[in-house]
């Protein structure tokens, strides 16, 4: 499908520079030379771009944006001037421009890049008002929001395996969206009108773990009041999320491995065994192959959970992916704070795709919510994602330093965006790194980025 773009500049040269630049299969170019032309195409037209000369012979390209952004708020659009001054600047910044270009245009490819950067946007945008519109009518379905070849490789993959009432194992780092991929799964397959029960093996003690997945009988163990059904019973005919499976302990591997041969289970203090119907979705953070090959995992169990892998990319492998899941969440959070942040400005885009996101989506999510938070209206630049400092405090030093020095620096970055990654929970900075959680205050204090309260 074309892109619309609407070029309104009084200077002709100018215009025959963007059509030799932008016509072609791809790209459906509009022009006017005045306000009152720019007017009459833009009430006729949806374009994914407007450029507009600042100067204009019956008006001033910045009053005639501002009317646009009143009828079609999301409009992505780009100022040229030969008359740049830094007050204009602001203010097309403040207006919600994506760029502010001076001309002449010294560099051809960089102005292309501009515009197809821009376009982006635009598509971006279009694709979160259609998921909005999905959300309406899909209450409670997940949504994927992917452009990238990695994530499409995984989407057919999972549409392939969801009617197949089989186990799937999904793989991937923290924060990537793992729980998101399994309930996919589950509204996509035979059982989606089922419950779906979720447990966090590495969140709980194997007591509790094996009370909410067995249940319990009244008087079974200390606490026990009542008599509680568990996940094996309440999601038959359903599907059972088993994430951090590779935490669960070696007890309940050997339980696990049983009601998955037999489809039978006993609730804890009872002797009566009971059938379940269930479909199994196991996820972890860790390469099982390898807890097993470590003998942290039993080998029949893996082989019996391993039936359909998936393995869910990291961000830094799907770049493509940022500034869609940036603006879904942006438009997100804007919502439910009351808030009007945005647009991203140029300088913001460029340093969210070029951040290394440790923690994955969950990272880039947080990021975008801290910026809408501190920022209640107006654009969003580099310095209000407050990402810029720690990434240039990763890039190694051009001079060696004393190793001390360096060791010190290596730490506080290194925990610093750990916690970052953890979101601020610090037994999940403890998992994400392998230190003992008893250990990792130490290692916070040293590092300066916990003080002893």
């Amino acid at each position: 499908m074309k892109s619309k773009i609407l070029l309104v500049d009084d200077d002709s040269f100018t215009r025959r520079l963007f059509e030799n630049l932008l016509r072609g299969d791809s790209i459906d170019l509009v022009t006017a030379s005045n306000v009152r032309q720019a007017r009459d195409a833009f009430d006729l037209g949806d374009f994914n771009l407007v450029i507009l000369d600042q100067r204009l012979p019956d008006g001033n390209g910045l009053d005639l944006f501002a009317e646009m952004r009143r009828l079609r708020p999301r409009q992505t659009a780009l100022m040229i001037t030969g008359y740049a001054e830094v007050r204009d600047a602001m203010r097309a910044v403040r207006e919600g421009l994506f760029d502010y270009l001076t001309k002449p245009f010294e560099n051809l490819e960089e102005l292309e890049a501009v515009i197809a950067k821009a376009l982006e946007m635009d598509r971006a945008y279009r694709e979160i008002a259609d998921l909005r519109e999905i959300f309406t009518s899909r209450s409670g379905d997940p949504i994927i929001i992917s452009h990238s070849i990695a994530m499409e490789k995984l989407l057919v993959q999972l549409r392939q395996a969801a009617p197949l009432d089989t186990t799937v194992l999904i793989e991937g780092e923290s924060g990537t969206g793992k729980e998101v991929i399994a309930k996919l799964l589950h509204s996509l397959s035979a059982r989606s009108r089922g419950p779906m029960k979720e447990l966090n093996c590495g969140a709980l003690s194997e007591s509790l773990v094996e009370a909410a997945l067995f249940g319990y009988e009244k008087g079974s163990f200390t606490g026990a009041v009542k008599t509680t059904p568990g996940y094996f019973e309440e999601a038959n005919n359903g599907t059972i999320l088993l994430d951090e499976i590779a935490d669960m302990s070696p007890k309940l591997q050997v339980s696990l491995l049983r009601v998955l041969q037999e489809g039978t289970f006993v609730r804890l203090g009872s002797t009566l065994q009971r059938p379940s119907n269930f479909r199994l979705i196991c996820a972890t953070n860790k390469p099982l192959d390898a807890e097993v090959a470590a003998g942290r995992f039993r080998s029949d169990l893996f082989y019996r959970i391993n039936v359909v892998p998936l393995r869910v990319p990291p961000l830094r492998e799907r770049r493509e992916d940022i500034l869609p899941l940036a603006l879904f969440f942006l438009d997100h959070f804007n919502r439910k704070f009351n808030r009007a942040a945005g647009p991203l400005q140029p300088d913001a885009v460029e340093t969210l795709e070029g951040a290394r996101w440790a923690g994955n989506v969950r990272e880039l999510k947080h990021t975008i919510e801290r910026a809408v938070v501190i920022n209640a209206g107006g654009p969003i630049a580099s310095a209000d994602l407050g990402i810029a400092d720690a990434q240039e405090a990763l890039d190694l030093p051009t001079q060696p330093l004393p190793y001390r020095e360096a060791h010190l620096r290596f730490e506080r970055t290194y925990f610093s965006s750990l916690l970052r990654a953890a979101d601020g929970n610090v037994s999940e900075a403890s998992r994400l790194s392998g230190i003992a959680r008893q250990n990792i205050y130490g290692h916070l204090e040293r590092a300066g980025v916990v003080t002893k309260s």
